[in-house]
């Protein structure tokens, strides 16, 4: 099965311009660490180059009349399917539905020994949702006790309640876990899966399991819960 030039200047002009519009548009952070947009674009502007120089080679060819090597298969240009449905339909970060049936990232974190105290300045001080998970677990909140905390995840929803999550990544979204907070005190009804959310609240001693690899889950006392959009990197 042999691709004429013409389309294998169309598959390098897709494959490539699908990398460029992935990192045009932020998208790529769907899929990979924010990093990777310097391998993204170059790689996206050397497949398009390579997509004009294979144009430019075969409409020389046929100016001289000189046939291409290999004929075309029909069945080769099935190789297009992938690429064209990555331009056109690109899947959303990962949400709830993984998060649910994925142990916490918190039983792989090692605990410190010390953590820095939050700055003094910031009322509610905002945390990340695996710092605040490590400081509850492993250094028994004795950083956060007394301060008011800002916290910012979506929801899943795990042994009858909701609770805060943010996927984790370590490379890019096939390696991804969530980090899980629980929620205790004043939690609205009608949180749905998947909603963007900030949480204020203060640090409390209750700690769960997770249900999928029994590690701990921390709580935190819910002061105000407030409807947020989805960042632009939904990952931590």
């Amino acid at each position: 099965m042999a691709l004429s030039s013409d389309a294998q200047a169309v598959v390098l002009l897709l494959l490539g311009g699908g990398l460029i519009r992935l990192a045009a548009t932020g998208e790529y952070l769907n899929y990979v660490k924010p990093y990777a947009f310097w391998l993204i674009l170059p790689a996206g502007l050397v497949l398009a180059a390579l997509a004009a120089a294979t144009a430019w080679a075969a409409w020389r060819d046929r100016a001289e009349a000189r046939p291409g090597c290999h004929g075309e298969s029909p069945i080769a240009w099935l190789l297009l399917a992938p690429v064209v449905g990555m331009l056109l339909v690109a899947p959303d970060a990962l949400g709830s539905y993984e998060a649910e049936r994925t142990g916490t990232a918190l039983g792989a974190e090692e605990g410190r020994s010390t953590y820095p105290e939050l700055p003094e300045d910031a009322d509610p001080a905002p945390l990340t949702l695996m710092d605040y998970a490590a400081r509850a677990v492993y250094d028994d909140g004795r950083t956060l006790e007394g301060r008011r905390i800002r916290l910012r995840g979506f929801v899943v929803h795990e042994g009858g309640e909701p609770r805060l999550a943010r996927m984790v990544v370590a490379c890019c979204a096939a390696d991804a876990r969530p980090v899980k907070v629980g929620l205790e005190g004043d939690v609205p009804a009608g949180l749905e899966p998947d909603q963007w959310i900030e949480v204020v609240g203060a640090y409390t001693p209750r700690q769960g399991r997770d249900e999928v690899n029994g590690a701990l889950v921390p709580y935190i006392e819910v002061e105000s819960v407030a409807a947020i959009a989805a960042p632009e990197n939904e990952y931590q």
